[in-house]
């Protein structure tokens, strides 16, 4: 079939939205190479590949279900039926117990016009606060920190492109190998071009392998091992005075927490080797250009935030931020993540980043919504917070495109406080964990059969292109949040056209901190993305976008950066007698996040068929397991079971669990929702374990 028939557009997984084209193909499409686009330049992962699988009737939803008040099972329904289900459930709870008992889920997959849309809906609508979205367990604690040092929060405030042209990049916590592969790339790049990679990671995985250097700290001192590494900046007299100077703000209480943690102190808490903190120091200082890019591995911990703004410190003092080829940057991880909270899914913020609880922002929102500021609710609650109240005084909850019966901290706990609702109504492409608990489940359009904005990790807003014509029985997310605000006496203001939906996210987000109002859909065709921040000038000239942010000034009222001073603290949780070993979580490359997509995919499926436990030889033989046998792990939350992966990739004194399975084998299951006290993190990534044969031997 000929090239011209194909439609460009992106990935439906992960933040770097790799570009591909897409081709009719048997009544679905088949996946063409796009090397235009700058970020993959045509390589793809095997996820990305085989998403047109996702779209088969096999696999999805192909029509509404209801639960059947006789037998409880889940049954065929009408859309009029269904919608007509979701709008007296959530009309009930709010006439029985007021707005605030009706919650609103969403996901870092979503478009922007969805998210736009979705917290739209739950604030004029439902008038509810009681909405958050899982891109709180993304790199909420990323995004606090760099509110507090930059007074913006963007993933990368430089494109990726410049990663391979710096002089050297710490890689805190991150295994781009297997979470996002195109990506690694940019790493050997920067190796072919002279420059020196530090990988960070208990684990030795794939991407560290390709590391100058590897430190392998214990899971949650990070903290510690930034501010062991900004002690020995200025104890041998590496600080860039000038820059300090000049651009920031607040150096010497920074300086006095890092000068507390010396380097035989922090070789105690991490086990991390001096003689490699000193390396890793003196290879930072000497490129002339650097790099810190961290990912889940920092951020998903009680203290998250202080450890990403330690991370912050250590690239102010020596220099590297707000200069080209220089910078403190996060790998956002879902598709979406970026854009998703950036236009009113979280619960404290409203369309262009604009704060919830600011007057102004209130009265501008407001104003394009056509409602009286005052109607809108205040902050609610963050999202495990939010789950954690489900059945107390939220007792009715809308989900779209998220599970977290597998994806949430302290999941079996969840899973029960989901199960008990008063109604739940769940809008997904296929039948998840989740949404086989639901009173109502709605299927909705996929990637590939709608139009829509992503933003990537870059900053780079995206378009999403429709190729195919979506089955019989399955309406847009659009569609339905359109069906329910009409039974629920919103005739307008809820349109179903894309294109509308983002010009009204224009307008909601002029002269907010993200500011998309100079970007249209039309842009987004002819220039591969527009970066935003992209104002819409005022004399009609075509912004150009902001591809790299503070070159010139920070985003602070006096354009200077700020240092905060953080000092160490444990985990919320650290071992002991009982249990012994710290777990930490992550992802694996043939599967991507709870899995309710790619598990569904046989390739992938073939690849990395279940769950997991990575375990140190030593570990194994001290209690009796060989490769292969069924482990059980152990937490204060619960038990999960799983074959031993055994490795000296690992520290003897850790286990890592993929989380990306339901069963036995969640790892989920296991995991603290301890939470850091400004972003409202989970620490995912540490918690105290026993481990343990699953079964006595014969």
């Amino acid at each position: 079939m000929s090239e011209a028939v194909t439609t460009p557009t992106h990935c439906p997984y992960c933040a770097l939205q790799c570009g591909m084209n897409l081709r009719p193909a048997d009544g679905s499409v088949e996946v063409v190479d796009r090397p235009d686009f700058p970020v993959n330049r045509g390589a793809l992962c095997g996820k990305g590949r085989t998403a047109p699988a996702v779209l088969s009737s096999r696999v999805r939803l192909t029509g509404p279900l209801v639960r059947c008040p006789d037998t409880g099972a889940l049954k065929s329904a009408t859309w009029e039926e269904a919608l007509a289900a979701v709008a007296e459930g959530l009309r009930r709870t709010r006439a029985d117990h007021g707005p605030d008992a009706v919650g609103v889920f969403g996901g870092g997959g979503l478009t922007n016009e969805k998210a736009y849309t979705l917290g739209k809906f739950a604030r004029v609508v439902l008038a509810t606060s009681q909405i958050d979205y899982n891109g709180r367990f993304c790199m909420s604690s990323a995004a606090a920190a760099h509110q507090r040092a930059f007074g913006l929060d963007r993933g990368l405030p430089f494109p990726m492109e410049d990663i391979p042209r710096t002089g050297c990049v710490i890689l805190v916590g991150s295994n781009l190998a297997e979470t996002m592969p195109p990506a690694l790339r940019y790493l050997t790049e920067l190796k072919a071009n002279g420059g020196k990679l530090i990988v960070i990671d208990p684990r030795r995985t794939r991407t560290a392998e390709q590391a100058d250097l590897h430190l392998a700290p214990r899971p949650g001192t990070d903290l510690a091992l930034a501010l062991g590494l900004l002690h020995l900046v200025v104890s041998e007299g590496r600080v860039d005075e000038e820059f300090v100077r000049d651009r920031t703000e607040g150096w010497e209480a920074a300086r006095a927490g890092a000068m507390a943690h010396w380097p035989e102190l922090v070789e105690r808490i991490t086990g991390v080797p001096v003689p490699q903190l000193r390396d890793a120091m003196r290879m930072f200082c000497d490129a002339e250009t650097g790099m810190v890019l961290t990912a889940r591995g920092p951020e998903q911990q009680s203290k998250g935030t202080d450890t990403v703004g330690a991370w912050i410190n250590l690239c102010l003092a020596t220099g590297r931020a707000g200069r080209p080829l220089s910078g403190y940057g996060c790998l956002t991880g879902q598709g979406n993540g970026q854009g998703g909270r950036e236009h009113g899914q979280k619960a404290d913020q409203l369309p262009g980043y604009r704060k919830l609880d600011d007057p102004a922002a209130r009265a501008h929102v407001a104003g394009v919504w056509g409602v009286d500021p005052a109607s809108l609710p205040g902050p609610g609650r963050s999202a495990y917070e939010l789950l954690d109240a489900l059945g107390g005084d939220v007792k009715s909850l809308l989900l779209m495109g998220s599970n977290p019966v597998v994806s949430a901290p302290r999941a079996a706990h969840i899973e029960g406080r989901l199960r008990s609702l008063d109604f739940l109504a769940v809008a997904d492409v296929v039948l998840s964990e989740t949404a086989e608990l639901a009173d109502v489940v709605l299927p909705v359009t996929q990637w590939a059969e709608e139009t829509g904005t992503t933003t990537n990790l870059e900053g780079r807003v995206l378009l999403r292109q429709r190729a195919i014509t979506p089955p019989d029985g399955i309406r847009t997310d659009l569609e339905v949040l359109h069906g329910l605000a009409r039974l629920l006496g919103h005739e307008k203001g809820f349109p179903t056209d894309p294109e509308e939906v983002f010009d009204e996210l224009r307008r909601a987000s002029a002269g907010g901190p993200a500011d998309y109002s100079g970007i249209s859909y039309r842009r987004i065709r002819e220039e591969n993305g527009v970066f935003w921040p992209c104002p819409e000038p005022a004399d009609g000239a075509a912004h150009p976008g902001t591809p790299r942010l503070f070159l010139d000034r920070f985003a602070t009222p006096d354009g200077r950066a700020r240092f905060v001073p953080v000092v160490h603290r444990a985990a919320a949780e650290e071992t002991d007698a009982d249990y012994p070993v710290v777990l930490t979580t992550g992802r694996v490359v043939a599967q991507y996040q709870s899995g309710a997509q790619t598990r569904r995919v046989a390739e992938l499926n073939a690849a990395a068929p279940g769950a997991f436990v990575e375990l140190h030889p030593r570990l194994a033989e001290r209690i009796g397991v060989g490769e292969g046998e069924r482990v059980a792990v152990v937490s204060r939350r619960g038990r999960a079971v799983a074959p031993a992966r055994i490795t000296t990739a690992i520290r003897p004194d850790t286990v890592f669990m993929p989380f990306h399975w339901a069963g036995e084998g969640r790892a989920n299951t296991l995991t603290n929702p301890a939470l850091d006290p400004v972003s409202r993190m989970p620490e995912f990534k540490t918690c105290a374990v026993r481990v343990e044969p699953a079964s006595p031997r014969p």
